[in-house]
Order: structure tokens, then C-alpha cells, then sequence
């Protein structure tokens, strides 16, 4: 009897053991995956505030603010045009140039001699699209020379279906710039402000939208790859934003924008050997294109001014030359008599390391 008590008060005993055991076991594993759980939780809040909400190409941080490139989209869309405009073309008249063959007596015997200039010349249309950016309540469109040169009929299309005819108020082939007038009831514009070029930097995010290919509205994203560029050899006065956002023909004249929304470029020409989009393109800034534009407003024409001096850059062996403590600036080589530069005082050698409180680094600058 004794023997079975001791047996069961042992059994007892073991298994209340047993049982805080598992319980402290228990306790220890549930405060373990407490704390880990606690950790990752404040691992995962803090991935969070780093990590954008959405795809980071989707958006941009500007200002300490989270900018939505589909917002942008939204409002700048509306605000480009597309641009088809349609010039007559006559024949001269000519022959065909079929070679010497042809007006050998043999065969002007199976022939009936050579062959002449057809009396009336014949007229063909040609057609070109492009784009534009709306610039004024008033219907003032903004594009590309290259885009309405010649043209006899321009057609512009809005974003929202409507068409309108449009008027050439001038032509700047120097800047490959031209400015349209639109036609009718202009109501419900959507203007597109012009932006700082001044502020832009190297990497900004930019947008380019237009009618490539003559397929539609669109836009595509890139950055600012250089500013300034000069000497490409596209038109006589050059300072573009290269950029790598996709242009491509019919392109040209659409608006290149900033995070803001803003217009700062015209989009003009690519560098390809294709004649498709290779990652540069040029735009010219709106801080040439503004006064340009107000120019042709104002008097139907740009009126530019002349300072009647040669100019050049100044090299190193120049800089040997003439004491100069660095390769900077721009050196009067030579000075038109009686012009403005003369009646200013300026003089042969003389070298000008800044204009207007801005720095020239070249003699395109």
C-alpha cells in the first residue's frame, strides 16, 4: 500500500513537472516570436520609408515632395497639339533623265526622237505631320519651322478631338522656330506655362510629348543630358537641352516639360543614323524661344541685333599668349569700324569673361 503511494505521488510529481516544463517552454518560444515578429515589423515600417509606394520610374521626389508622373501627363497632354499641314508642289516640267541611250538616231527611229518637256508642269500635294504646344488663351501655337515651311493649308488637332485651321503669324528658319494663329471659337484652351530653363540640371527628369510617326499623342520620359549644345550644325543659332527621353519624327515642335509641368523646350531634331530614336535628341529652351516668339507676335519677324566684332574662343596657347590666368572667355579678334562694339569702346584683344553677369565660357555661349 505504501509502495502504490509512493508510486503516485512520484507520478504526480514528474508530471507537474513535466507540465511547467512545457509551459515555461512555451512561454519562451511565444516571447521569441513576440520580439522577432516586433523586429520585423519595424524592419518592414522602416523598408517602408524608404521604398516608394509606387515603381520608383513612375515618380519623382522634388522639393521633399512625392511628384506622380501621371498626374503631370495630365496636364501637359492636353496642352500639345498635333500639326498636319499640306503644301502644293509643282513639276517643272523636265524630262526624265534617261541617259544618253535614249536619243542615240537607233532608237529615236523605233522612238520618235527624244524626248520633251511636257508643256503644262504637273502639281502634286505633299503632306507632313509634326506637333505644337499652345502657348496663349488667344490660340498661339508654338512649333518648328521645318514643320509649317511652305505650307498652304495647316490643320491643328487638340488633344480633346477638336480641329482648327491655323494661320502662320511667322517664320524664324535661323532657330527653327514658327508660331501659328488658330482659327474660330478658341475657347477652353489648355495653356502650358514656360518654365526656368535656368534651373534645369543635368539628370532632371524631363517629358517629351508629342505625334511621332503621325500614331497619336505621346509621351515618353528621360532625363537632361547637356545643356548648351552648340555647334551640331542643325540651324545658325544653337543652345539646345540634349535629353535621352524618345523623339522621334513627328516630334518635332512638341513640348519637352520639367517635374512642374512646365514648358521648357520645343522639341526639334534627333541624332541618328537610322532616322529613328538612337538617345539624343535636342530641344531648343524656352529662354531663346520666348523672346523669339514675343518677336514674331509683336512684328511678324525677329529682329536680331549686331555687335560688329569676330570673335573666338580663347585656347590654351592663347592663354600663354596673352597672360590670362585661365582658358576661359571669349577674344575679340577683330572689330568692324563704325559698329556698335567700336562705338562702345570694345577693341581688338580684348577678351570678355562674362556678359550680363553670366559667365562665357565660349564664343557660342
Amino acid at each position: 500500500m505504501r509502495k502504490e503511494t509512493g508510486n503516485r505521488r512520484l507520478f504526480i510529481v514528474t508530471l507537474g513537472a513535466l507540465t511547467i516544463g512545457c509551459a515555461i517552454i512555451a512561454f519562451v518560444k511565444w516571447r521569441r516570436s513576440r520580439d522577432t515578429g516586433s523586429r520585423l515589423e519595424q524592419l518592414a515600417t522602416k523598408v517602408s520609408s524608404v521604398l516608394m509606394p509606387t515603381p520608383a520610374f513612375a515618380q519623382a521626389n522634388k522639393a521633399g515632395e512625392t511628384v506622380v508622373l501621371a498626374d503631370i501627363a495630365e496636364r501637359v497632354v492636353p496642352s500639345v497639339v498635333n500639326i498636319s499641314s499640306e503644301k502644293i508642289v509643282r513639276d517643272t516640267g523636265s524630262p526624265p533623265d534617261f541617259g544618253p541611250l535614249f536619243n542615240d538616231p537607233f532608237f529615236r527611229h523605233f522612238f520618235g526622237g527624244p524626248l520633251e518637256p511636257s508643256s503644262r508642269p504637273r502639281a502634286r500635294r505633299e503632306h507632313s505631320l509634326g506637333s505644337g504646344v499652345i502657348v496663349s488663351d488667344k490660340g498661339v501655337v508654338l512649333t518648328n519651322n521645318h514643320v509649317i515651311e511652305n505650307a498652304d493649308e495647316i490643320r491643328v488637332g487638340l488633344a480633346d478631338g477638336r480641329e482648327f485651321e491655323a494661320e502662320i503669324v511667322g517664320r524664324d528658319p535661323d532657330s527653327d522656330l514658327g508660331v501659328l494663329k488658330l482659327k474660330g471659337d478658341v475657347k477652353d484652351l489648355k495653356v502650358l506655362a514656360m518654365g526656368d530653363v535656368n534651373s534645369l540640371r543635368l539628370g532632371d527628369i524631363v517629358l517629351a510629348v508629342g505625334n511621332p510617326f503621325g500614331v497619336g499623342q505621346t509621351l515618353t520620359m528621360g532625363i537632361v543630358s547637356a545643356k548648351g549644345r552648340a555647334s551640331v550644325g542643325i540651324v545658325q543659332y544653337e543652345d539646345f537641352i540634349q535629353t535621352d527621353a524618345a523623339i522621334n519624327p513627328g516630334n518635332s515642335g512638341g513640348a519637352l516639360v520639367n517635374m512642374r509641368g512646365e514648358l521648357v523646350g520645343i522639341n526639334t531634331a534627333i541624332l541618328s543614323r537610322s532616322g529613328g530614336y538612337q538617345g539624343i535628341g535636342f530641344a531648343i529652351p524656352t529662354n531663346m524661344a520666348r523672346p523669339i516668339m514675343d518677336g514674331i507676335l509683336a512684328d511678324g519677324k525677329v529682329k536680331r541685333g549686331w555687335l560688329g566684332v569676330a570673335i573666338q574662343d580663347v585656347t590654351p596657347q592663347l592663354k600663354d599668349a596673352l597672360g590670362l590666368t585661365e582658358s576661359s572667355g571669349v577674344l575679340i579678334s577683330d572689330v568692324a569700324a563704325d559698329g556698335p562694339a567700336a562705338k562702345a569702346g570694345l577693341k581688338r584683344g580684348d577678351v570678355i569673361v562674362s556678359l550680363d553677369g553670366q559667365k562665357t565660357d565660349s564664343s557660342r555661349s
